[in-house]
């Protein structure tokens, strides 16, 4: 029997690395995703990561304060970059830890990080003598030793990166049995062979409890996501709980051509001055409500359980109560299609 169609929820993802150029602050990070929290329009608040590569407000930090200070929206990374940099003994305490603050609302969000440009990955890399090559297993690897120390008493491992024996992680995570798990990956196909792009996928299919990308057309947005459920299928995972999320760029203005340049700028400064204006546009919801509200559509349509919001934007609050007023109400109201 077919299901019945069901509503997407929504994210909200920080800008924490605005603080650097002004575009937001400690204090307004904190007010702002309290006012999503109230809100009831937001089922989750995010933040980036990275250290040295695009240095910003460092994560674990940061979802500690946002735990002290929501009560409703589940917690987690857009994505956590640096987690082949992480010790995963350590990352297992501090995310049990978190679980505990926040009342059991933590998704760990993780990725192979080493963003482009490949010269600030390496950089990124080289102090913790990791190589790019071994990002791939380092996370497959981290994944599996969070789970174990999460839900197992006395463990034992022995892999290619870590060795230890007899471990009991105390305390474990609210969520039973360990918090989602969830892999961002947008591999790009003019830069990717197909073989990279499969296993990147199929690694998903197979470890994850959801997918996050970002910039990918509906179509191949739906394709990717189909393949992932595929994968997860054949190997006697369910998917029903599984979530599929858009990180998409926002920025809602009566006049789409200011809101188009305020994006430019915005991105070009947060990211690269090298980002092109075709790659914004084609990461952007932009211009009125109605306008963001259609991009929105076409990726719930494709799929997409869970449209994580960003503002490309130096006023954060206005974009905020724009989006709560003008956005929400149309974009709660849209349906998934039937599974």
């Amino acid at each position: 029997m077919e299901r019945a169609p069901r509503t997407p929820r929504y994210g909200l993802s920080l800008p924490n690395r605005g603080v650097l150029f002004g575009a937001t602050s400690s204090d307004e990070l904190l007010a702002v995703s309290e006012q999503a929290d109230a809100s009831g329009a937001f089922d989750s608040v995010w933040v980036g990561d990275s250290l040295f590569a695009k240095p910003r407000l460092e994560s674990v930090v940061l979802l500690s304060a946002l735990a002290a200070r929501t009560r409703h929206v589940r917690l987690g990374t857009c994505c956590l970059s640096t987690f082949p940099l992480r010790d995963p003994i350590f990352l297992a305490a501090q995310w049990a830890a978190l679980d505990h603050l926040s009342h059991g609302r933590m998704i760990l969000g993780a990725c192979v990080g080493g963003s482009l440009p490949r010269e600030k990955a390496e950089a990124e890399f080289a102090p913790f003598k990791v190589k790019l090559s071994e990002r791939g297993p380092r996370l497959e690897e981290g994944i599996a030793i969070l789970r174990r120390l999460w839900t197992e008493d006395r463990v034992t491992h022995e892999g290619r990166f870590y060795q230890f024996r007899d471990l009991t992680l105390e305390p474990k995570p609210l969520q039973k049995p360990c918090p989602p798990i969830w892999i961002a990956t947008n591999p790009k196909p003019e830069l990717t062979r197909p073989h990279v792009i499969d296993r990147a996928l199929r690694r998903v299919g197979l470890l994850a409890d959801g997918w996050m990308t970002d910039n990918t057309p509906p179509a191949r947005f739906e394709e990717r996501w189909t393949l992932i459920r595929r994968v997860a299928r054949e190997t006697g995972r369910s998917t029903a709980p599984m979530e599929s999320a858009l990180h998409l760029m926002v920025n809602i203005n009566d006049d789409r051509g200011a809101a188009l340049e305020e994006s430019v700028k915005f991105l070009q400064t947060y990211y690269s001055p090298a980002m092109t204006r075709e790659y914004i546009e084609s990461w952007l919801a932009c211009g009125p409500s109605a306008a963001v509200v259609e991009k929105i559509r076409a990726y719930v349509e494709a799929g997409c359980t869970m449209p994580i919001l960003r503002f490309a934007s130096w006023d954060q609050k206005g974009q905020l109560a724009r989006a709560l007023a003008d956005v929400m109400p149309a974009a709660l109201a849209l349906q998934l299609p039937a599974a």
